[in-house]
């Protein structure tokens, strides 16, 4: 056996290992299984207490959260995608069973925690939770581009970008995430999020352009090049961020946890 096939079948088993261990010590509301995304490193994806909580900052909402760290090469491949050849690094979770179509209603919560040491790495793109579509491309994202905490609209023709949280009120503390998605291909579709309760986003119109929704969350990393080259270094520097409580369910309430 070639050493290619024998790296893609520990890389595959390390997958539905993780899926498993993720989706019987997390609870996901009404999500599926999730997988891991073209990382297999030990310390990529760990579920673990709530380092984060002291005596003047709020905890998470759960005693466990989710811990996805990011290396310089910690780049990987399937049959259809290669990070490697791509610029990309990344540790995600995907949801494993991509069954949400058009016409579908659903509410989508996480919370979320940067440190006080997070980097921010632009003109690298460093993507932190993304809705994709089937056999084709992202439709909304969130990133951290030149700084803070924003979404990204890929389905409108002019790729609005909306801020849900400033630079200065990033790092040290947990945000609460909401959103309601309509999954529709016209104009009844809908978009909202809030961001600690405080609505931010509020979009009517087509919410995908393929025929099947999936949600992806952790630390993706692209164009790593532009980082390098901006400040004539060999590499981005690591990245670690936490989530907390990331549900999807019939309702907002149904996002408690």
């Amino acid at each position: 056996m070639t050493r290619y096939w024998v790296l893609l079948l520990s890389a595959l088993f390390s997958f539905c290992v993780q899926a498993d261990a993720v989706q019987n010590t997390m609870d996901h509301g009404d999500f599926g299984p999730f997988m891991r995304s073209l990382n297999n490193t030990s310390y990529g994806y760990q579920v673990i207490e709530d380092v984060t909580r002291t005596a003047i900052i709020n905890s998470a909402p759960t005693k466990l959260i989710e811990k996805f760290e990011v290396h310089p090469g910690d780049c990987y491949w399937n049959k259809g995608w290669n990070d490697c050849e791509q610029d990309r690094e990344r540790s995600e979770l995907s949801e494993q069973k991509k069954t949400t179509p058009a016409g579908s209603d659903a509410w989508y919560g996480w919370s979320i925690y940067f440190p006080e040491d997070f980097p921010n790495v632009y003109p690298t793109k460093t993507a932190l939770g993304q809705f994709h579509q089937a056999n084709s491309h992202p439709i909304w994202m969130f990133q951290n581009g030149r700084g803070g905490y924003h979404l990204d609209d890929h389905i409108s023709g002019t790729k609005k970008n909306y801020e849900l949280i400033n630079e200065a009120d990033l790092r040290g503390r947990w945000h609460k995430i909401e959103v309601h998605a309509r999954w529709e291909k016209d104009d009844s579709g809908v978009f909202q999020v809030w961001v600690n309760g405080e609505q931010k986003v509020d979009y009517q119109g087509p919410t995908m352009d393929a025929d099947i929704v999936y949600f992806k969350y952790g630390v993706y990393r692209s164009f790593l090049s532009r980082y390098k080259q901006a400040r004539q270094l060999n590499a981005v520097p690591p990245q670690i961020v936490y989530y907390s409580n990331v549900k999807r369910g019939k309702n907002r309430a149904s996002l408690q946890p």
